[in-house]
């Protein structure tokens, strides 16, 4: 499929929401976690599934985390759970798309919500000691 300009269409671009309404990508899927509330936040989309491995090779993981996170904006945020080390890459990849900025959502026990975390890796400020 092509657009007005004859540019190729991906069928995922498609069926992506419209802006307005941000999306949560969840970098890993973990059992018996129910993250239904982060949907307060935007569409949840799952980035990795359970159970996925970084031991071997990073590559496979790099590349699907670049595809899924290719339209990572200032409306989107991550949901930090799963792999510690696909939590950093998915980090990483998303303050890439977006110049050097992204948000994600924290866990607050005590009142069992999520609240969200803006990241800007090229702020500049105090450093708090």
């Amino acid at each position: 499929m092509t657009d007005k300009f004859g540019g190729a269409v991906d069928i995922s671009d498609l069926t992506r929401p419209l802006r307005g309404r941000g999306t949560v990508f969840v970098v890993q899927e973990v059992p018996g976690r129910n993250i239904l509330s982060a949907e307060k936040f935007g569409d949840l989309e799952l980035l990795l599934p359970e159970g996925s491995q970084l031991v071997l090779s990073t590559g496979p993981t790099v590349k699907r985390l670049n595809y899924k996170l290719r339209n990572f904006n200032d409306e989107d945020y991550l949901l930090l759970m799963g792999d510690p080390s696909a939590i950093g890459i998915a980090c990483a990849i998303a303050a890439t798309q977006n110049r050097g900025k992204f948000k994600c959502l924290k866990w607050d026990r005590r009142e069992y919500k999520y609240y969200p975390i803006e990241v800007n890796l090229y702020e500049r400020g105090e450093i708090d000691e």
